[in-house]
C-alpha cells in the first residue's frame, strides 16, 4: 500500500483566497466524526486524535460519535444519508470501505458512489497476538498447533465483517488451518474475553493490543505489515515467517457524504495535511505504531477502489459467508 500511495503522500492545498472565503461558511456548527465501531479499538483511538486536531484548528467542537453494529454498516449508512455539508463525516477504514462491499450483498449504500473521499490519514499495522496459555511463540508453532488440533483453537474478532475477522480468515486461508471464529461487538469486548482466556488468539491493530503485550497479559508473535515495526524490531512479519503473500494493514481516512461541496472537502483535506506535519501528531501516531500517510481526495478514492477489488478476491477464496 505504501508504494501505491507514495506519489500522493502529500495532500494538495487550495488557493488561499478560496479557503478564506469558504472558512466563514464551514464549519458553522459542531462537526461529528462517526466511528462505526464500539469505543476502545484502533479506529476510535485514531479518530479522537483527528477530532482534537481539527477542533483546535477550527476553534469549533469536533465530536467523535460511536455508532457500532452490523460490521460498521450502521454508522456508515448514517453518514451516507446525512446532509452533504461536511458536518457529519465517516472515519472509514479497510473493513468498511475495503472488504465491506464484498461481505454484504444488500448494503443500504454504495461505498463508492455515496461518499466523497477527503483523504487517507494513517495506516496501523496489525499484530498477531495470543493468550499466554497458548504454547505457541512463533507463527510456525501456531500453525503446527492449529494443524494438529483442527477446530480446537478459537480466535476473537470484533464482529463478522470486521478487520480482525478478515485478517484471521486470510491467515487461515494461507496457512491451511481450521481456527474457530468467536465474534464480539467491537474490539473492547473482544479483548475482555481474550484477556480472560476465553479466546486464544487475534489479529488486530497494534494500538489496543500494545498495553497488554507490554504487561505480558498477551503475547505478540508477528505483525501483518510488509516490514518489521521500529517499535517492535524483534517481532517478525507473518510474511517472513513463511507466508510472503500475507499483508494486512488497517488504513484510516475521512469521507463525507456525496455531493459535499468541493471547497469543503479541500478545506478538511488541507487541515489533515497540516496535522500530519505536526511533530506532536506524528509522535502520537508513532506511539500507536501508526504510520502517517496523507493523500489527495482523488488518490484516496482510487485506493478505496483498489482495496475493494483486492479483498473481494480474498473473501471469495476464503469462502467467507456473504450476508
Amino acid at each position: 500500500m505504501r508504494r501505491e500511495l507514495a506519489a500522493a503522500a502529500l495532500a494538495v492545498g487550495i488557493p488561499a483566497a478560496a479557503q478564506q472565503a469558504h472558512a466563514q461558511a464551514f464549519p458553522s456548527k459542531p462537526v461529528r466524526i462517526i466511528v462505526p465501531f464500539a469505543p476502545g479499538g484502533s479506529t476510535d483511538i485514531v479518530a479522537r486524535l483527528i477530532a482534537r486536531g481539527l477542533g483546535e484548528a477550527w476553534r469549533q467542537q469536533v465530536l467523535v460519535e460511536n455508532r457500532p453494529g452490523a460490521g460498521g454498516t450502521i454508522g456508515v449508512d448514517h453518514v451516507a444519508k446525512s446532509p452533504p455539508d461536511g458536518h457529519a463525516l465517516i472515519f472509514g477504514h479497510v473493513g468498511t470501505f475495503g472488504f465491506g462491499p464484498s461481505l454484504y450483498s444488500k448494503l443500504p449504500y454504495d461505498a463508492v458512489k455515496d461518499f466523497a473521499p477527503i483523504g487517507l490519514f494513517t495506516a496501523v499495522p496489525n499484530m498477531l497476538a495470543v493468550h499466554p496459555s497458548l504454547p505457541a511463540r512463533s507463527v510456525k508453532e501456531l500453525v503446527a498447533l492449529a494443524r494438529a488440533r483442527p477446530g480446537a483453537l478459537n480466535y476473537a474478532s470484533a464482529g463478522n465483517g470486521s478487520a480482525s475477522h478478515l485478517a484471521v480468515e486470510y491467515f487461515k486461508l494461507l496457512t491451511a488451518t481450521d481456527i474457530v471464529a468467536i465474534s464480539y461487538r467491537g474490539t473492547g469486548p473482544m479483548l475482555v474475553d481474550m484477556l480472560a482466556g476465553h479466546t486464544v488468539l487475534t489479529i488486530t491493530g497494534v494500538p489496543p493490543l500494545a498495553p497488554y503485550v507490554a504487561s505480558g497479559r498477551l503475547r505478540a508473535i508477528a505483525v501483518g505489515s510488509t516490514s518489521r515495526l521500529p517499535r517492535y524490531p524483534g517481532l517478525p512479519t507473518v510474511a517472513e515467517s513463511g507466508y510472503p503473500e500475507y499483508e494486512v494493514t488497517t488504513w484510516y481516512g475521512l469521507l463525507a457524504p456525496a455531493k459535499t461541496p468541493r471547497e469543503t472537502i479541500l478545506q478538511i483535506n488541507s487541515e489533515l495535511s497540516r496535522m500530519l506535519a505536526r511533530p506532536d501528531v506524528r509522535d502520537a501516531l508513532a506511539q500507536q505504531a501508526a504510520e502517517p500517510m496523507g493523500s489527495t481526495p482523488e488518490a484516496f478514492g482510487a485506493h478505496i477502489q483498489r482495496e475493494i477489488v483486492r479483498w473481494a478476491r480474498v473473501i471469495k477464496a476464503a469462502g467467507v459467508p456473504i450476508e
